[in-house]
């Protein structure tokens, strides 16, 4: 049984299940939303379909699984996967992947599809801002989908004991429950695709265990995952966004904004989706040297991270294409033909064509989604140079 301390953050566990479906059967909206997005379960069909589930990976199975085969179905040109750089054994499954930030639904979703129905592994507890359960609801339905939650509110002490929190719960979940984790490298997804892990989170992942900071992230066993779209759905909103925070930099997405993130995200057209998982971080932490400060400790292991994640990304012709056209020159050209380069403009012009703002700068914009297909492509350039 899992402590009491981690009772409001944790996944259901089983016997709480009855009552968590309940609330989410009594929410007018939640129903409304099933109705959308699986039409094909009739209304008076979802609470025994529902309550037929006795865990949460049961309920993934029965609810998320054909959602997300739907997903990889109509919205990509298919999910491919290596992880041949770790060792997935029943007995080594519990690695922390540490990724880079697409898709606020879809990144730990994905992975849960080639983890419990390629590999047949369990699927990831996945950690999750609270800043995105806007609705009650959605606190409850991440929860039955085995994700715990993760404070962003409140005073420095208040976050720090969170982040304590946190961090014994994460401990707890790899040492104990012996199940994986899914964690983003940042706070919320990368606007510019330009992915750095923080310091800070890797000094949260040490605040809760014993020994040495290296000791403490070891116990992790945490995994770089590079996720790799051919296009990235949310880019216009994106790009948007950044012209809306420059013309005046008061400016906060509201609610629905977050909603029309997720929805686009989920149900955009992504292309090829790759997942790329480097080797574990465990034997490059411990050769660092022992007496090593602790700030160029964490620095030295995020930029390694960050190493890991670019050399790993699948690149795409349009990432490539997105270089030259920033730079106004063909350094890349060998790398895609005229066909792919047509067609990526082709896409181009037409996520800019969504864009509707007052003010609208083309240019602007223009150039700020071909940021988002240049960096992961510069980045890996980079760590290539450095080999």
């Amino acid at each position: 049984m899992t402590p009491e301390e981690f009772k409001d953050m944790r996944p259901f566990e089983p016997e709480e299940l009855p009552a968590a479906y309940d609330s989410l059967l009594a929410d007018p909206m939640f129903r409304a939303v099933v109705g959308m997005v699986m039409p094909q379960i009739p209304a008076e069909a979802l609470g025994p379909m529902m309550h037929g589930c006795k865990t949460c990976q049961e309920f993934q199975y029965t609810f998320i699984r054909p959602l997300l085969d739907g997903v990889i179905k109509k919205c990509t040109q298919g999910l491919t996967n290596d992880f041949s750089q770790l060792e997935l054994s029943k007995e080594k499954e519990n690695y922390t992947y540490i990724s880079n930030h697409r898709d606020i639904v879809l990144d730990s979703g994905l992975l849960d599809m080639i983890l419990f129905v390629e590999k047949e592994f369990d699927t990831v507890e996945i950690a999750i801002g609270d800043n995105l359960l806007i609705y009650p609801w959605i606190k409850t339905l991440v929860r039955i989908n085995r994700s715990f939650i993760v404070t962003r509110k409140g005073g420095i002490r208040e976050m720090l004991q969170s982040s304590i929190r946190l961090s014994s719960y994460m401990h707890y979940v790899i040492s104990e429950k012996r199940s994986p984790i899914w964690i983003a490298q940042r706070e919320g997804r990368s606007k510019d695709s330009t992915d750095h892990t923080q310091e800070s989170i890797l000094k949260m992942f040490a605040m809760g265990s014993e020994g040495t900071p290296a000791e403490r992230l070891i116990a992790l066993n945490m995994a770089p995952l590079a996720i790799s779209y051919e296009y990235d759905p949310c880019d216009w909103l994106k790009a948007m966004e950044f012209q809306l925070k420059r013309d005046n930099p008061e400016y906060k997405k509201s609610q629905a904004d977050d909603l029309m993130n997720m929805k686009t995200g989920i149900f955009g057209y992504k292309g090829r989706v790759h997942y790329q998982a480097a080797a574990c971080m465990n034997d490059f932490i411990a050769a660092l040297p022992a007496d090593m400060p602790k700030n160029d400790f964490y620095a030295a292991v995020a930029q390694e991270i960050d190493r890991r994640i670019y050399a790993s990304y699948r690149l795409y012709p349009g990432n490539y294409v997105a270089i030259d056209l920033l730079q106004g020159d063909n350094t890349c050209a060998d790398r895609y033909t005229a066909e792919e380069r047509a067609t990526f403009e082709q896409y181009l012009a037409g996520q800019l064509q969504k864009i509707d703002m007052p003010g609208k700068d083309e240019e602007f914009l223009r150039s700020k989604l071909l940021e988002m297909y240049a960096n992961p492509a510069l980045n890996q350039l980079s760590v290539q140079r450095e080999a």
